[in-house]
């Protein structure tokens, strides 16, 4: 393994943890594999769910507020610069 690890003792209901289990086993990884794996995707969703907000957010300042904005926005820069 590469880099430093954490232990981290976690509770949950027997339902998920055997579910848990049996995707491990299907996946030849560990549970331990199986859970990082989990996190990371949470963790990555929540990154893009926030960049969405945020470039919506500054779209709506801009005044864009559908696909024809981008489209002409584009057109124009385009005529800009030819």
């Amino acid at each position: 393994m590469l880099g430093k690890y954490k232990v981290v003792t976690l509770s949950m209901p027997e339902e998920i943890y055997e579910q848990a289990q049996e995707l491990a086993r299907e996946e030849g990884r560990t549970r331990s594999e199986l859970f990082r794996e989990a996190l990371r995707q949470y963790v990555d969703t929540r990154k893009w769910r926030k960049l969405q907000r945020e470039t919506a957010e500054r779209a709506r300042s801009l005044g864009i507020t559908s696909d024809a904005d981008v489209e002409r926005i584009i057109g124009e820069l385009r005529e800009q610069t030819s």
